[in-house]
C-alpha cells in the first residue's frame, strides 16, 4: 500500500498518568455504543471514561468511575506470585441501565456490574448511621426513599476462578451474550455468564510430554454473529477456525490458516508468532498481527492470505539487537475500523500504522501529546534504514525509541475514532 489517507487524523485527547496511579496501561476497550471507554492497568485497576456530550470537544471523555478489579495473589501450590495486571477487558451487552464488563488477570476472570445510585432509604426501625431513630419505638414505620447525590458503584457479580493452570491471554464474549471464552497458553475454556463454578474445555493443545511442546495459544476470539464459531492463533503463525457443533474438543479439526515464510532466518519462528487476531464486523474476514506484518484472510480461503500489509518492514535490519533487548517478544494488538475499511496497529517510537483497505493507502503517524494544542492534522512519518538515501523529514531507524511502544489499540464502534496506549498514557484520535 502507498499514498496518503483520505481522512485527516487529529489528536483529540491525551491522558497522562496521575501521581495517584502511574501504572502502565495494559488494555483498553470501547463499549458497544462507544459512550464508555474502559482502561485497565498493570496495578489491577480499571478506569471507565464516559463521553462528555456537553463538552466543546466532540470526542472528550471524562472519568466516570475507577475501581480495583484484581489484587495480587500467591499460588501456594506452585509457589509463584499472581500479578494483578489486567490482561483483557470485554463489555457485555446489557439491556438494563447498569453496565457489565469482564476483566481478567493471569488466572481469574471477573464479571463486574457498574451502576448509578441516586436514591437511598432513610428512617429504618433499627439503628443506622444517621441516628435517625426515635428514642422510643411505639410503632413500625416505613423507610422513606430520598434523593441523594449520584454515586457510581462497581460490584463483582461473578468470579470465574480455578480453571486455568497457565496465564490467561484473552477473553471474548459470544454473540449470544450468554457465554464467553477464556484462553491461556495451552487451553481454551467456555463459560456461561451465570455459572461461575463450571466451565467446558474446548481446546487443549498440551502434549503428554511438556518437552514436546512446540507452540502455544496467543489469542482467541468469537465470531461476531455465528455463536458456534471461534478462532485462535498460535506462536507458530497459525490461525485455527473452529466450529463447536462438530465436536466437543476443537483442537484437531477446523480450518487452518497458515502462510509459510519464504525468507527464513534465525528469527523467523519468533517474528511469525501471531500476537493478535480479530474478526471483521461482517465476520467474513480475519486479521492477524505478527511482529512485522498484518495478514488479511478470507474465511473461504485458508491456503494463503488475501493481503499482507507491511507494518515494521524497516525493522528487519534491527532484528538482532531487538532480540537481545527482548523487544522481539513484544505483543502488538490490532483492530478493525467501524466499517471494516480501516485497520490499525501500533509500533515503536510511539508510531502507529493506519491502513485504508479500500483505497489501498496507508500512513505511519506518531502519537505525541504536544500535538494536542494546535489541533493540526497528523503528518505522515517515514523511516529510512542504512543503505537508503535519506530524504527530508525522514527519521533514521537507529534513532527510534524502542522504549516507547503503542501496544494496545481499540476503535470506536460507529465513528472514525480510536484510542491507543503507550506506557502509562493513552491517546484518542479522530478523523475527518
Amino acid at each position: 500500500m502507498a499514498g496518503s489517507l483520505d481522512l485527516q487524523w487529529r489528536l483529540s485527547q491525551f491522558r497522562e498518568a496521575d501521581e495517584a496511579n502511574d501504572a502502565d496501561v495494559t488494555c483498553l476497550k470501547f463499549n458497544r455504543s462507544g459512550e464508555y471507554l474502559a482502561v485497565g492497568d498493570k496495578g489491577g485497576q480499571i478506569s471507565v471514561y464516559q463521553h462528555d456530550r456537553l463538552s466543546k470537544e466532540h470526542s472528550a471523555y471524562v472519568v466516570y468511575t475507577k475501581f480495583q478489579s484484581h489484587e495480587p495473589e500467591f499460588d501456594y501450590l506452585k509457589s509463584v506470585d499472581i500479578e494483578e495486571k489486567i490482561n483483557d477487558i470485554q463489555w457485555v451487552r446489557n439491556s438494563r441501565i447498569s453496565h457489565l464488563l469482564l476483566s481478567t488477570n493471569d488466572k481469574t476472570v471477573k464479571l463486574w456490574k457498574i451502576s448509578e445510585r441516586n436514591k437511598e432509604l432513610f428512617g429504618y426501625n433499627i439503628d443506622d448511621d444517621d441516628n435517625d431513630r426515635p428514642p422510643v419505638i411505639t410503632e413500625l414505620r416505613l423507610p422513606v426513599v430520598k434523593p441523594v447525590r449520584t454515586m457510581i458503584e462497581a460490584s463483582p457479580r461473578r468470579v470465574f476462578a480455578n480453571a486455568h493452570a497457565y496465564h490467561v491471554n484473552s477473553i471474548s464474549i459470544n454473540s449470544d451474550q450468554e457465554t464467553f471464552l477464556s484462553a491461556d497458553d495451552l487451553r481454551i475454556n467456555l463459560w456461561h455468564l451465570e455459572i461461575s463454578n463450571q466451565s467446558f474445555n474446548i481446546v487443549d493443545i498440551k502434549p503428554p510430554n511438556m518437552e514436546e511442546l512446540t507452540e502455544v495459544i496467543t489469542a482467541a476470539e468469537f465470531h461476531p454473529t455465528e455463536c458456534n464459531l471461534f478462532v485462535y492463533s498460535s506462536s507458530k503463525g497459525c490461525l485455527r477456525l473452529c466450529d463447536m457443533r462438530s465436536q466437543a474438543l476443537c483442537d484437531q479439526r477446523g480450518k487452518l490458516f497458515y502462510a509459510e515464510e519464504t525468507d527464513k532466518n534465525f528469527f523467523t519462528d519468533v517474528i511469525s508468532s501471531v500476537s493478535d487476531v480479530k474478526f471483521s464486523a461482517s465476520g467474513q474476514k480475519l486479521m492477524s498481527r505478527d511482529y512485522l506484518t498484518i495478514k488479511l484472510w478470507d474465511l473461504r480461503m485458508e491456503s494463503e492470505p488475501t493481503d499482507v500489509l507491511q507494518v515494521n518492514s524497516f525493522l528487519r535490519s534491527k532484528l538482532c539487537s531487538l532480540y537481545e533487548n527482548d523487544c522481539l517478544f513484544d505483543k502488538f494488538e490490532c483492530c478493525w475500523g467501524s466499517s471494516d475499511r480501516h485497520l490499525l496497529t501500533g509500533s515503536y517510537n510511539n508510531f502507529f500504522r493506519l491502513f485504508d483497505h479500500e483505497s489501498h493507502k496507508d500512513g505511519l503517524f506518531e502519537a505525541a501529546g504536544d500535538t494536542l494544542q494546535n489541533r493540526q492534522p497528523l503528518k505522515p512519518k517515514k523511516v529510512f534504514v542504512a543503505g537508503q538515501k535519506r530524504r527530508k523529514d525522514e527519521i533514521s531507524v537507529e534513532l527510534l525509541d524502542f522504549a516507547k511502544k503503542l501496544l494496545h489499540v481499540t476503535w470506536h464502534p460507529s465513528e472514525n475514532m480510536f484510542a491507543m496506549a503507550s506506557s502509562n498514557n493513552w491517546y484518542l484520535f479522530e478523523g475527518s
